[in-house]
């Protein structure tokens, strides 16, 4: 195929106009904006041919990342095969697990012991050298692409570690680098930031301001070694641009901009969702679009509902492509704990009136905690809950301390003052397998199967791209190791961030095994999702009345096809339904009904009914 020369200037003129009025309306440099398009003129020119060929492709069939066949996993290189060369090695079992949308953790160099699990990044361009090098990683992204596998790679946007050029450069008082940072000399102004801006990690990295040893004073508001980048600073935005640009060279399908609510800092603002965030964000949907038409941007807004949606921009002017589901996560852990589904009814009927072009990632287990980030005003009013005593009860379920619980899970960031912590822990653990694998007990492993089952089947029923965590195919419970290692130990999250078991996914066949009953019924899920178009994305979802409270029905139609979800979230038997006559059949275990107004559904148990054509 040939790549005609004047495809990039198509594409930048159909978007010039705005692009520099947006860039204009920020920096008022037209230096820099020249600057700016000449870069992403050289980016473009040096896309190598199959990219090209790619973004062509892709740009013909602009809905290709919306496909119900698409399913993610997350993983971390080092935990799963060692480094590069080791993923690229194991695609096969990547592709066994009917993994197409594959997630690698942070790879970039960052420094030993102050990366914050690879969020420090020191340079954008290098890979950490236990991982291989940045040749590996555009060979892994090749051999990705032949599998037919999109890859996707995180890009820190709001800080670099202490140790990047830029940061060296700026300590040592190198002309045009302390600006391209918030330095100060006295506490005058941080004081002031510090009245307005919510800390991050109050307990364990307090403030948003961190003193260095000759007494200069940085923005830091994640950690002290991660300093802020002053994006008012055009000198940033293009240089930032331009790294971004230099991964998706390399083959990156998927750019998750991490962090992205925080980039754009104001004295006497929250410095959170600011209008200027916006702005960059959709700058930077245009870039892709220029530049590399088939790769994509994820958005990662940890943020109340209200506040992630706008982050898709508008159907004329569109900034990321996909946004984390992060709220429905936090509120199916919830939902099990408390097994009432009311505040899950109520939010996926808010996510359910939510325009059909949104798409989200769906997901149980992330690398990260969970957040507790209810919807506590809804559930006060409700239920009379109090937020600090409920916060409570979720940790001590889940850590196994709540009497009848077998989950087991670990506190992160823990203020008994305020009663604010956050939870880790592997689904398998959480739901229990841990805890029933220990004590050898045949009756509570089955349950465990059957919630770890149902909630991956929850997260499947919904729209948007289903992201498994590595290791929850095959039902991986805590690396407890972390306690001792020197790097880790202060960091919880490291308790579901464990090596990848070889040897537990060598019994994935064998059914008389859980890791065999949950790896076959986690394909079987997936290939009945890949095949059945109820759920595709532009189909019709809405939440219906189950008639019981521990019971979640969900209905999806298409093109005269309708699919009934039912999901108990209790440790007790239920009949539940939704009110349908008529003839279904139960997709996973063939079960014919004539009728579901009433359908038994096992101690956290989940039916898929089709209807009967």
């Amino acid at each position: 195929m040939k790549i005609r020369k004047t495809e990039f200037h198509n594409r930048l003129y159909r978007r010039l106009d705005e692009l520099k009025w947006l860039y204009m309306e920020l920096y008022r440099d037209e230096e820099a904006f020249d600057y700016f398009v000449k870069m992403l003129q050289s980016c473009w020119s040096q896309r190598k041919q199959p990219l090209r060929e790619q973004d062509t492709r892709r740009e013909g069939d602009p809905g290709w990342y919306r496909r119900r066949d698409l399913l993610g996993m997350m993983l971390y290189v080092d935990a799963f095969a060692g480094n590069l060369e080791g993923v690229k090695k194991n695609l096969k079992y990547v592709k066994e697990c009917g993994v197409n949308y594959l997630h690698l953790m942070p790879l970039l160099q960052s420094p030993k012991g102050r990366s914050d699990g690879g969020y420090a990044v020191s340079d954008f361009r290098s890979v950490q050298p236990e991982l291989g090098t940045m040749e590996d990683l555009e060979s892994l992204a090749d051999a990705c692409r032949r599998a037919g596998i999109s890859l996707c790679l995180d890009f820190v946007m709001n800080h670099t570690s202490e140790d990047h050029q830029w940061a060296r450069k700026a300590r040592a008082g190198e002309p045009g680098y302390r600006e391209r940072y918030f330095f100060y000399n006295s506490w005058d102004i941080p004081r002031e930031f510090e009245k307005t801006v919510p800390q991050v990690f109050p307990t364990t990295a307090p403030g948003s301001f961190t003193q260095l040893e000759d007494g200069q004073i940085v923005m830091t508001n994640f950690y002290p070694y991660q300093w802020d980048l002053n994006y008012a600073n055009p000198v940033v935005f293009n240089d930032m641009t331009e790294n971004l640009l230099f991964l998706a060279n390399r083959g990156i399908d998927v750019i998750r901009l991490d962090a992205i609510p925080y980039i754009w800092k104001e004295l006497g603002t929250n410095c959170r969702n600011l209008p200027q965030v916006h702005t960059l964000a959709r700058m930077l949907r245009m870039v892709c679009e220029i530049v590399c038409p088939g790769v994509l941007l994820l958005g990662e807004v940890v943020m109340e509902p209200a506040k992630v949606a706008p982050y898709f921009g508008t159907p004329d002017k569109p900034e990321c492509h996909m946004l984390y589901n992060v709220t429905t996560m936090a509120t199916t852990w919830h939902t099990l704990a408390t097994g009432d589904v009311s505040l899950l009814k109520r939010q996926m009927e808010a996510v359910c009136a939510l325009p059909k072009d949104f798409l989200f990632l769906n997901y149980l287990r992330c690398h990260d905690d969970i957040g507790w980030g209810l919807d506590y005003p809804w559930l006060n009013q409700r239920f009379g809950t109090d937020e600090v005593a409920h916060k409570r009860y979720l940790n001590d379920w889940f850590t196994g301390r709540w009497p009848g619980s077998d989950a087991r899970g670990e506190l992160y960031n823990d203020d008994p003052r305020l009663g604010d912590a956050r939870l880790c822990g592997t689904t398998a653990s959480l739901c229990g397998l841990e805890a029933a694998d220990f004590e050898g007990d045949p009756f509570k492993l089955e349950r465990a199967v059957a919630c770890d089952l149902t909630l991956h089947a929850w997260m499947l029923s919904q729209s948007g791209i289903p992201v498994v965590y590595s290791g929850d195919e095959i039902g991986q419970f805590n690396d407890y190791t972390y306690h001792s290692h020197p790097d880790r130990w202060a960091d919880s999250r490291y308790l579901h961030r464990g090596r990848f078991q070889w040897g537990l996914a060598a019994l994935r066949g064998d059914l008389d095994t859980y890791q065999g009953r949950l790896f076959q019924g986690l394909r079987r899920l997936e290939g009945l999702r890949a095949k059945e178009p109820c759920f595709d994305g532009d189909a019709d979802v809405q939440v219906e009345d189950s008639g019981d409270s521990r019971v979640l029905a969900l209905c999806r139609r298409k093109d005269g096809r309708e699919l009934i979800c039912l999901f108990n979230f209790s440790g007790q038997f239920v009949r539940a339904g939704a009110g349908r006559d008529g003839r279904y059949t139960e997709l996973m275990y063939g079960t014919r009904y004539d009728g579901i107004r009433s359908v038994e559904l096992w101690p956290n148990g989940f039916a898929w009914l089709l209807k009967d054509e």
